[in-house]
């Protein structure tokens, strides 16, 4: 089942049709992620704070409108929702038009219009005398947040709703540099237009989309099979674990866990005899004493040790996403 995009109405007239929209088209386009070269990690994707350089979380994310440079509407999805109501939970149908009036550069994307509760009979009406007519219905849709021109028509037994450019999305053809049709220096001749139809029509045939696919995504993933035959591959990095659940009450043996913290902290400058036994590293801007203080207060072996160097990794992160 096509997931459900949208609820509501059609309406024309006085006659309302229960509907539920379902996407009508899906993407096939290979996915690729992004990896640094240099170490073959994942690149990741950060909404930051450009006045802070910080992380934001979503919920903190609104939308705004720039009505004057610098000065800001807030919206929220209720104001979205408030502009009009009707609008948001009704395709209202305008107009019934013949199918070949519309050009075909005006249709955009394919949906699937369910009947919803109670509204299988006037589904089938319209439906049926959109079939009889031969005409589509010219409609009004609003679809995430934005207004949409549509064009209702019958395909077999389901109604299926074609988001429509606007006029003002169409670029004018008359802006082209385009030969002169039947006469001029680039007029093709009467034989070459003969020459031409008999090409046609030795190649005309019935409509069969099947027959037609991505040869260019084929060849794409048959190069990269060849690649992982041929051995050329590479291990991505692994990413930070997530943290390891707090110990137990059971741990009661204070000293121990304070040399383990001390020994999982190389390189730093302490007054106690445990530190001294380290390997030699940068020291880090804070001072001994806090350091021991810090893991006296812990009962977690490691835990200081582990978090400095994983934020620090985190910030790199960002910034190569950023």
């Amino acid at each position: 089942m096509p997931r459900t995009i949208w609820k509501g109405a059609i309406a024309f007239g006085l006659v309302h049709i229960p509907v539920a929209v379902h996407a009508g088209a899906r993407s096939a386009r290979l996915d690729f992620d992004w990896i640094d070269k240099r170490d073959m990690a994942p690149v990741g994707y950060q909404r930051i704070n450009k006045r802070t350089g910080k992380v934001i979380a979503s919920e903190d994310i609104v939308k705004g409108y720039q009505y004057e440079k610098g000065e800001y509407v807030l919206l929220s999805d209720e104001d979205f929702r408030q502009a009009n109501p009707e609008a948001t939970q009704t395709i209202d149908i305008h107009a019934f038009v013949e199918r070949a009036e519309i050009p075909i550069y005006y249709f955009d994307t394919p949906y699937y219009l369910e009947p919803d509760r109670g509204g299988a009979k006037v589904y089938a009406l319209l439906r049926n005398a959109l079939q009889k007519s031969g005409r589509l219905a010219v409609a009004s849709v609003v679809l995430h947040t934005r207004q949409h021109l549509a064009a209702i028509l019958p395909v077999e037994d389901a109604l299926v709703m074609q988001t429509l450019r606007y006029a003002n999305e169409i670029l004018p053809i008359s802006d082209l540099s385009l030969p002169e049709g039947k006469s001029g220096k680039t007029a093709p001749t009467a034989r070459e237009v003969e020459m031409a139809l008999r090409l046609v029509e030795e190649m005309t045939e019935s409509w069969d989309p099947e027959q037609y696919h991505d040869t260019y995504r084929e060849d794409l993933l048959a190069r990269i099979e060849k690649k992982v035959q041929a051995g050329s591959t590479h291990t991505l990095a692994e990413t930070e674990t997530a943290a390891s659940p707090r110990p137990s009450a059971k741990v009661i043996d204070l000293m121990s866990v304070l040399k383990q913290s001390l020994q999982d902290r190389p390189g730093r400058a302490s007054r106690s005899k445990s530190a001294d036994k380290a390997p030699a590293r940068k020291p880090p801007a804070r001072s001994a004493a806090k350091s021991s203080a810090k893991s006296a207060k812990s009962t977690k072996p490691g835990k200081s040790a582990k978090r400095a160097p994983a934020s620090k990794s985190r910030a790199s992160s960002g910034k190569r996403a950023a």
